[in-house]
């Protein structure tokens, strides 16, 4: 038993038996003070230039869910509509700089429900030929087409099948005629989902590897035609469809939908008035919820969030504060061996 214990025992060497040299700071009130005095100034410089920074920012929102009858895109709202258009005019009164981001946004939407978000085959997403043909049923209720002789869905799931699909256009009215604001949709993605995540068959051409399988329910055309103008945009790897594959943590959000970059509008959006055509596919009235576009611009720190810069104020003040009743403190009651 002794042997035992002594074949358990540690080495006997510094770090083992926890001889290291060690230092402990003495806190104390010339240190905790001063200390408390520089982080709080610290945090309220950067949050100062957070907010102003943020202030900075250019972002202009635009509702188009139609809920009010004399709203143009009123018509559209109704689901037994089909292919409908509408049109929004709106002024910018400066220069909105560039380069200038295109959102859709939706509210009340609930991206993050976990069987919401569960509902996709990952094998599948990532080109895998037999998944096509017999998908996981973590898809169900999306996994095959019942009205099709039950033929599989690719890609099957429910976040595939409720895709985002409303299209937009932008136009500048310029002496009477409208000029097209081109938008780039290239590189709107995660380059993780792009090149890692996501991948299409390796199979020539793409058509081929959806044979015998059918488009989602609520889509207008399968997965190889989403971007007729580029057939590398098509299957798994079409950028809209990635966007929307990045599931929202909140009900409320919005979702890069396009870049304005090129051409005359490089420098950004100049002041004057636009059209905005959308073409309008995407219920929401069901659930309660909300359409609607935002454009902005970004700065160093990213797009316009001002709480960050506020809660860096919040820190910073009450640290200053604490400071100042931990003065007030200990010059009241300090003890004389700590003069």
């Amino acid at each position: 038993m002794v042997k035992q214990e002594l074949a358990n025992r540690p080495d006997n060497t510094a770090f083992t038996q926890q001889r290291l040299p060690a230092w402990q700071p003495m806190l104390s009130a010339g240190i905790i003070i001063p200390g408390f005095v520089l982080i709080g100034l610290a945090f309220i410089g950067i949050g100062v230039a957070l907010f102003v920074t943020s202030r900075s920012i250019q972002v202009l929102e635009i509702d188009y869910t139609g809920v009010e009858t004399s709203h143009p895109c009123f018509t559209c709202s109704d689901p037994d509509v089909k292919k409908c258009v509408c049109q929004l005019d709106f002024t910018i009164d400066s220069l909105f700089k560039g380069p200038v981001f295109f959102y859709y946004g939706l509210n009340n939407y609930f991206q993050n429900y976990r069987k919401y978000g569960a509902s996709k085959d990952d094998d599948q997403l990532s080109g895998d030929l037999s998944n096509f043909k017999s998908p996981s049923d973590t898809c169900s209720p999306y996994e095959y087409d019942s009205n099709n002789n039950d033929k599989p869905i690719a890609p099957c799931g429910s976040i595939a099948n409720s895709m985002f699909n409303d299209t937009f256009k932008l136009y500048q009215k310029v002496n009477g005629s409208k000029k097209l604001v081109p938008f780039d949709g290239k590189g709107i993605a995660w380059w993780t989902d792009y090149n890692v995540k996501y991948r299409n068959p390796d199979v020539s051409p793409l058509k081929n590897a959806f044979n015998g399988t059918v488009k989602p329910l609520f889509w207008p055309k399968p997965a190889y035609e989403l971007d007729p103008s580029d057939p590398a945009n098509n299957g798994f790897i079409n950028q809209d469809f990635l966007v929307w594959m990045r599931r929202a943590a909140l009900p409320d959000f919005r979702k890069l939908y396009r870049r304005i970059t090129e051409g005359d509008y490089r420098l950004g959006l100049p002041a004057g008035d636009y059209n905005l055509e959308i073409a309008y596919n995407y219920p929401v009235l069901s659930f309660d919820g909300r359409k609607k576009v935002v454009f902005s611009n970004v700065s160093w720190m990213g797009g316009k969030n001002e709480f960050l810069g506020i809660a860096y104020l919040v820190i910073g003040s009450m640290c200053v504060f604490m400071s100042l009743v931990m003065l007030i403190v200990y010059a009241k009651f300090k003890f004389p061996e700590e003069d």
